[in-house]
C-alpha cells in the first residue's frame, strides 16, 4: 500500500496505530521480521502498551489481519446507488459478486491485505503456533462466502447447492487466481480472473454465465480515474 494511504491520522487511537504499524511491517518484512519493539516504535508507543492491547504475538497477528481486511473492505464496497444503476440491486448474485470482488487484490489496500495473507501462509507452514490463526481466518472467510451463497439458495435464485462446499470451491478459485493477480502475472489480468471465477460459479449455481456482474464493476472502476481493479 502506498504510504500516503496508510499514514497515521491524528484521531487514531493508540490501538489503531499499533495495528497500522503491524500491518505495514509484516507486509514489508514478513511475520518473522516484524518485532514488537519495531511495531511499538513505528506506532509511537511503548512496548508495554503493545502488550497491554495484545497479550501475545499471535493475538496481534490475528487482529492485524482483521484490521487489514476491514480497511480493504471500506475501500472496495460499492455504494448502494451503483447496485441500482446496474440493475442488480438486492440480488443474491450481486451480493456474491461483491463478496468475491472484495476477496481479490483489486485495490492497494486489497493488495496489502493479500500480502499479509501470503505472510500468514508461509508463516503457518513453518510455525505450528500460527496454524490456529490461519484456520480461524479461513473459517471467517468461508462463512462470509457461504452466507452469500445460502441467501441465494434460500430465495431460489441459485440452485439448491451445499453452501459450504460451494464456498470451498469459490475460495480455491479466489486463492489461486488472486495470487496470480498479486504477482501481477501478465497472463491473468483482473478481468480474466473475474470471468474464470464467474464461469465456474455460474455453472455450480445453475445461473446464466453473465449473472454474476463482475464486468459492470470493472467498467465502474475504470471510470473512477485509473484505480487498479
Amino acid at each position: 500500500m502506498r504510504a500516503a494511504e496508510l499514514e497515521p491520522r491524528p484521531e487514531r487511537s493508540a490501538r489503531e496505530r499499533i495495528l497500522h504499524a503491524s500491518c505495514e511491517l509484516i507486509a514489508e518484512r514478513g511475520i518473522g521480521g516484524a518485532r514488537i519493539a519495531q511495531i511499538a516504535k513505528a506506532a509511537g508507543v511503548s512496548t508495554a502498551l503493545v502488550h497491554y492491547h495484545f497479550r501475545t504475538r499471535e493475538v496481534l497477528l490475528s487482529e492485524t489481519l482483521d484490521y487489514a481486511f476491514d480497511l480493504a473492505a471500506a475501500v472496495r464496497v460499492r455504494p448502494a446507488e451503483d447496485e441500482a444503476a446496474n440493475g442488480a440491486g438486492g440480488s443474491a448474485a450481486r451480493r456474491l459478486a461483491d463478496v468475491i470482488e472484495q476477496s481479490l487484490p483489486e485495490t492497494e489496500p486489497g493488495r496489502r491485505e493479500w500480502q499479509l495473507w501470503a505472510e500468514l501462509w508461509l508463516g503457518a507452514a513453518r510455525d505450528p503456533s500460527l496454524r490456529p490463526i490461519a484456520a480461524q481466518m479461513y473459517a471467517r472467510y468461508r462463512t462470509w462466502i457461504a452466507t452469500a451463497i445460502a441467501e441465494g439458495v434460500a430465495t431460489g435464485e441459485f440452485a439448491p447447492v451445499d453452501a459450504g462446499a460451494t464456498a470451498d470451491l469459490a475460495m480455491a478459485l479466489i486463492d489461486g487466481l488472486g495470487l496470480r493477480l498479486l504477482l501481477r502475472d501478465p497472463s491473468m489480468p483482473l478481468e480474466h480472473a473475474r470471468e474464470r471465477i464467474g464461469e465456474v460459479l455460474a455453472r455450480e449455481l445453475e445461473i446464466p454465465a453473465g449473472r454474476l456482474p463482475f464486468a459492470r464493476a470493472a467498467a465502474h472502476a475504470e471510470g473512477r480515474g485509473g484505480e487498479t481493479r
